[in-house]
């Protein structure tokens, strides 16, 4: 018995288009991915140029996108336009979050207390709780700072180019404490 002789005309494009689907969702090398919204309004032409997963201790944290208008070979963060997008598959506090990225951003380079109270103040202010399915994309304005959008609304900025270098440095810098998440976003380079 034949696939079409088992299914009506309907069946069998509900069966086609779910089968497609999980072809798609799989990202082979030649499907183009969409930036989201926020991102094509920041950097107009940003392509996905990298993507990875965080675990920790064997748990699913979030799902990093990396996007920019320009392949990445050669990346220097202070100069180049990037927006990372951290997709969550767990719920976590803001705080938590706010004060995480300020332990690691220490991991990239060095600042003073005072500048690390005002930053984590305001993070604390940017990120809010949050839950499965829930994005924060920050944005990388070379020379200005960061902007950060949640699920694709505008949360807040920080217009300062040593906290953008820092902070994208979590994930960007080589002396990350997640190479193996590094090596995923920037290895196309494309």
């Amino acid at each position: 018995m034949s696939f079409s002789s088992r299914c009506d005309a309907p069946e069998r494009r509900r069966v086609l288009i779910a089968a497609f689907a999980g072809l798609a969702s799989a990202r082979p090398g030649w499907a183009q991915v969409a930036p989201p919204i926020e991102v094509d309004g920041d950097l107009p032409g940003a392509r996905l140029r990298g993507e990875g997963r965080l675990r920790f201790l064997g748990l699913h944290v979030y799902d990093a996108l990396l996007w920019a208008p320009l392949p990445l070979a050669g990346l220097d963060i202070e100069r180049t336009a990037l927006a990372l997008e951290l997709r969550y598959a767990r719920t976590l506090r803001g705080g938590l979050i706010a004060e995480r990225s300020l332990t690691e951003m220490r991991r990239v380079g060095a600042f003073d207390d005072e500048q690390a109270q005002r930053w984590l103040a305001t993070m604390k202010q940017i990120f809010p709780d949050v839950n499965a399915g829930d994005r924060i994309t920050g944005v990388h304005r070379p020379g200005e700072g960061a902007r950060f959008h949640v699920n694709g609304r505008l949360a807040g900025e920080v217009r300062d180019p040593l906290f953008a270098r820092l902070f994208f440095g979590i994930w960007l810098s080589p002396r990350t404490s997640e190479p193996q998440l590094r090596a995923a976003l920037l290895g196309s380079g494309g």
